[in-house]
């Protein structure tokens, strides 16, 4: 595509992002459906420069007033994913002098919003959480997120399929963390992969892949993913135990749990149920009380802790959302919490990085519930060999730790999650 073309089709599309009417991942998808003639290359540009836009918003709307022609235009160009010399072939004679005037401010002369590209409301409770480690996780929100492969341990071994993805030219790492986990460079194509096609990896963050390990579910148990989406925690779950047992994958969605199906088709368990509740107290959870040996809460969130992979939430989410978040968290994690059998285990979990959603939650709960025991996650991620157990967890009720992950400190997802055991 000429250059000029594709300056004009990313304009476009960054003027439909910024509407915020719809989440940026379905504005860009629409896109594409309605655009069939764009090819990958040009696919991977409109859709990084929108999400650079999303990164960096507060300082292109700082930028943009100087330049000329459409907002949409402004922003595209300073959000460009390309060379740069590709670019300015696109470019005026002022647009080129425009560009080259911003490319040359210094991030120590810019004000704070401009180098953070948060808003306001969110920042205060990072900098309390964080401190002086603020920056580092700023700077780590506007660049992209890696691609997280699960590898599914029913079927194959991390290491082979490894092996595998390196004959077909994809380089993979091991995760440092799950056992699962292989980090790719760049976006391969993997649905054409015959390890895709056979259910030996899925696409997983490697925090999430974390959240389902520490469920810890074991042969033959009755297990419940209480908000199960598209299922790729059930599906890490359901491998864990062998594709044995029963394992319920619940969800208010039965759209979400339709993507589910092809995958669970693919993965070879055996093991999973799914099934559209109305809401969390739907008459097939009244039936299942009291007889879960574990049940997972990945409840309804923010989703602030993925905003390397959707900048859009920064903007999209406020303070009167997340009230209204609170007590649907409260809501769901008192109800699945009934399912737990004496003895049985309740794990919630978000992927947030907001204490009101998470610690909050948590010791709420901890409070109303006196039944439920607070365990302390370090020594549990260390009984199932964890590399360096303690550096993924934070402080909770009675000395017990709860599991923290930050982008910037451990390259996964933002992601917490607080275990108990019933009496």
């Amino acid at each position: 595509m000429h250059p000029r073309a594709l300056l004009e089709a990313c304009a476009e599309l960054v003027g439909l992002a910024l509407k915020f009417e719809h989440p940026a991942d379905q504005v860009v998808s629409r896109y594409f459906r309605e655009h069939r003639s764009l090819g990958p290359r040009e696919r991977a540009t409109l859709a990084e420069t929108v999400y650079n836009v999303l990164r960096k918003k507060l300082l292109f709307d700082h930028f943009s007033p100087s330049g000329s022609g459409p907002k949409e235009r402004r922003m595209a160009i300073l959000g460009f994913h390309g060379p740069r010399d590709f670019l300015k072939s696109a470019l005026s004679d002022v647009e080129k002098r425009w560009l080259d005037q911003c490319d040359a401010v210094r991030q120590e002369d810019l004000l704070e919003r401009h180098r953070h590209n948060l808003p306001e409301w969110l920042v205060a409770p990072l900098k309390a959480q964080l401190g002086g480690e603020f920056w580092a996780l700023a700077t780590s929100l506007q660049e992209p997120a890696p691609l997280d492969l699960r590898v599914n341990a029913l079927t194959d071994k991390r290491a082979d399929v490894q092996k595998e993805l390196g004959l077909g030219g994809i380089k993979a790492t091991a995760t440092p963390y799950s056992p699962w986990g292989l980090r790719t460079e760049g976006k391969p194509a993997l649905t054409r992969l015959d390890a895709f096609a056979r259910g030996a990896i899925e696409v997983q963050d490697e925090g999430s892949q974390l959240l389902a390990l520490l469920l810890d579910a074991k042969r033959g148990e009755m297990v419940v993913d209480f908000c199960a989406g598209a299922g790729g925690k059930t599906l890490a779950i359901g491998a864990t135990m062998r594709s044995t047992g029963r394992l319920y994958a619940f969800d208010t969605s039965a759209h979400r749990l339709d993507a589910l199906k092809p995958r669970l088709a693919r993965s070879k368990l055996s093991n999973v149920h799914p099934a559209a509740i109305a809401h969390e107290r739907d008459d097939r959870i009244k039936r299942l009380a009291g007889k879960i040996d574990r049940v997972l809460v990945d409840a309804p969130c923010s989703g602030l802790g993925t905003l390397r992979r959707n900048p859009d939430l920064k903007w999209r989410q406020s303070p009167a959302a997340i009230e209204e978040l609170k007590a649907k968290q409260t809501a769901i994690l008192q109800s699945a919490s009934r399912l737990v059998k004496p003895g049985g285990r309740l794990v919630y979990a978000t992927c947030s990085v907001l204490p009101e959603e998470n610690e909050s939650i948590a010791e709420a709960f901890g409070t109303d519930h006196p039944d439920f025991v607070l365990r302390d996650v370090a020594p549990l991620l260390e009984g199932l060999k964890l590399a360096d157990p303690e550096r993924l967890c934070a402080g909770g009720e009675g000395g017990a730790r709860y599991l923290r992950l930050w982008p910037h400190r451990h390259g996964t997802d933002g992601f917490f999650a607080a275990v108990w055991q019933r009496k």
